[in-house]
């Protein structure tokens, strides 16, 4: 049956009666539903990212879901691209937790203090950043960008650029990866 407003079952609330003008009742709420015409599903199409975020060199951000775009209050989400071969400088983003899902490429990470700890993620994988960690995004490619969506846990745009030099930019293994997790031997004191 297509969902109707006067259908007796619309939801997990209760419904008003036919033809009458009363608000749903959410079930353990003191105040009626509010209008999820105005307050519901915000929808901020590709044309209409955001690229004035702070941003770190190599990468560029946009911004999608902020309290602006579409009224968030907890989260911040938007777009990252590096281009091939770039790599972005050492950064954190303070207290704030990032999830990124990659779409497109193959992205190396680097993180620790020396940015000594080395992995890679494709298409299809999601990455963990606890606040605090400084880390660096890398283009494992030459051929294409990675292109990645990118999930904060709060709206302040926190990225804190760190004077860190890259591993990568030191004699890098043959193979320019090391197994998930391990050391980069080339950053070990």
């Amino acid at each position: 049956m297509p969902f109707s407003r006067s259908s007796p079952k619309c939801g997990p609330w209760s419904s008003p009666a036919p033809g009458s003008r009363a608000r749903a009742r959410i079930p353990g709420m003191d105040k009626t539903a509010p209008d999820w015409r105005i307050h519901g599903i915000r929808i901020v199409r590709a044309g209409e990212l955001d690229s004035n975020t702070p941003q770190t060199p190599g990468m560029t951000r946009a911004a999608a879901i902020t309290h602006a775009a579409a009224g968030a209050q907890k989260l911040w989400a938007g777009t990252v691209v590096v281009e091939p071969n770039a790599k972005t400088g050492a950064h954190h983003h303070g207290e704030l937790e990032t999830v990124l899902y990659i779409v497109k490429g193959r992205a190396r990470f680097r993180w620790g203090n020396r940015l000594e700890f080395v992995d890679e993620a494709g298409p299809g994988d999601f990455i963990f950043v606890p606040p605090y960690v400084p880390h660096q995004e890398i283009n494992a490619r030459p051929d294409e960008p990675v292109e990645a969506v990118v999930v904060r846990s709060g709206q302040e745009p926190v990225v804190v650029n760190l004077d860190i030099e890259s591993p990568e930019a030191r004699n890098a293994p043959p193979d320019g990866f090391h197994p998930a997790g391990s050391q980069d031997r080339t950053a070990q004191g």
